[in-house]
């Protein structure tokens, strides 16, 4: 069955959709398309003065914040790895970078509306269970007492968990501090894999925290998955697959490996040998599909997958899922503000990015002046791109008409060179034209990132960029 003759599953996800020439033809690297124009957009120009000036900004639309904080500090490093990260194992190191989000805080919040409802919260890393339960208490009071968080239950507070560095007082504890949604790091439950990537993560320790987590009534769990490691076959993964869905996590995040050792220092570890081949990750990608489907869940794309009833799957039916920096979201637009070394913000019209090194990071604050290294304000046109992307990504369709009566313009003169670009993946059935709409097919939420680079201009510097590929 080819890329054009699909079946549909729950919420509209593909029932069967594979085309494995088209998909190999269009595996090719470039930069996610968290943000519009992407990181390697962001300006050097751009620095804390007018980063300053977008949050005064931004005070005017009445949008909720949503906070992002990045605590880099990992016990031991995993050799896939490819983020900002700083392997200790001792948690009095974190202490002086606890006392530098603080500053940054101070900082960011004076030129916020006080009364602005903080509605997502998300830690990520690294690995924020990395702190003590006692510094865990005292982030969640500096965030409160600088922003003001929110008790609504509608509010999404998020974390991301090492099963490795948590339990379940750490789970009773979360929710005590108001986070009511978990992701947990996976990767793969084969024991040789584990070891190839420096990961022994016994599958006791993930059940059991799962079972806490539905215990104790957290919204939704995610689970992170990687194809594409060391000894994995397409076998050895359908396995862990089998494991992971008699789990029933509400969602789950299945990402491909990227091997760039040359970039990511942990990953020359990994003996190139001991890659799966192209054609067996394609199989892997294949099965995830196949399995995941047929267990009810629903293929939102960008690796993302979730059940019909998870708040992601209802928002992509009802038209609004959003994506952005911090990828998926249920919840209305919000400006996103960054906490800590690397954290991109995107804030009105604009987007800041602290520095990758941590040296920079506390030089900067430790002057009095916040760390935005780069960034960018984007221009009426910028925007209007970044909408149809967005709309592309979340709905998986974009109405054209809709968008020009909603920006004041003819949007598909705007767009004309996007829409060239797209003849392409149109012809290859991966997005359908019916008049000023388009759509994306089965098979194109497989190339979701493809289609969205459409809405860019090429930039000589674009790079490979981890987790890339096929998504």
């Amino acid at each position: 069955m080819s890329a054009h003759a699909t079946r549909e599953g729950p919420g509209g996800s593909a029932r069967f959709a594979w085309d494995p020439v088209l998909l190999r033809r269009y595996d090719a690297c470039g930069p996610r398309p968290t943000s519009h124009p992407t990181a390697l957009g962001f300006r050097e120009d751009f620095g804390p003065d007018d980063f300053t000036s977008a949050l005064a900004r931004s005070n005017d639309a009445g949008r909720a914040l949503s906070l992002y904080v990045h605590m880099p500090f990992c016990r031991q490093a995993c050799f896939y790895c490819a983020c900002n990260k700083i392997a200790t194992g001792d948690t009095r190191l974190a202490e002086p970078y606890l006392s530098r989000l603080d500053r940054e805080m101070v900082l960011t919040s004076r030129h916020l509306d006080a009364a602005r409802e903080v509605q997502q919260l998300h830690w990520g890393g690294g690995t924020p269970t990395f702190l003590t339960l006692d510094q865990m208490s005292d982030l969640i009071d500096r965030l409160d007492a600088r922003f003001g968080l929110s008790g609504s239950r509608e509010r999404d507070y998020a974390i991301e968990i090492d099963p490795r560095e948590a339990n379940v007082l750490t789970l009773r504890h979360l929710q005590a501090l108001g986070f009511n949604r978990l992701s947990l790091g996976v990767q793969d439950l084969d024991l040789r894999v584990q070891q190839a990537i420096n990961r022994v993560q016994p599958r006791v320790l993930t059940e059991s925290l799962i079972d806490e987590a539905d215990r104790l009534g957290f919204r939704s769990l995610n689970l992170d998955l990687i194809y594409g490691l060391p000894l994995q076959t397409r076998d050895s993964f359908a396995e862990t697959l089998a494991q992971v869905i008699a789990m029933a996590p509400a969602r789950l995040s299945v990402f491909h490996y990227a091997h760039l050792p040359e970039r990511f220092t942990p990953q020359r570890r990994i003996h190139a040998e001991d890659l799966p081949g192209p054609e067996e990750t394609l199989a892997m990608l294949h099965t995830t599909l196949e399995m995941l489907t047929a267990a009810g869940y629903v293929h939102i794309g960008m690796d993302h997958f979730a059940r019909p009833d998870d708040s992601l799957a209802k928002a992509q039916r009802q038209g609004s899922l959003t994506h952005d920096v911090r990828g998926y979201s249920s919840h209305a637009r919000c400006d996103l503000v960054g906490l800590g070394v690397s954290a991109i913000s995107r804030v009105d019209d604009a987007y800041a990015r602290n520095p990758v090194g941590l040296a920079a990071y506390e030089a900067a604050l430790d002057a009095g002046r916040l760390a935005t290294d780069r960034g960018r304000r984007l221009t009426f046109d910028d925007c209007l791109r970044r909408h149809a992307s967005e709309r592309l990504i979340g709905d998986l369709a974009l109405d054209l008409e809709a968008l020009g009566q909603a920006f004041g313009v003819d949007a598909e003169a705007r767009l004309a060179d996007v829409l060239a670009r797209l003849e392409g993946a149109e012809h290859d059935g991966l997005v359908e034209r019916a008049g000023p709409r388009l759509v994306v097919t089965p098979i194109g939420r497989l190339l979701l990132r493809h289609l969205a680079m459409a809405f860019d201009a090429p930039l000589p510097e674009q790079r490979a960029s981890p987790r890339s590929r096929l998504r």
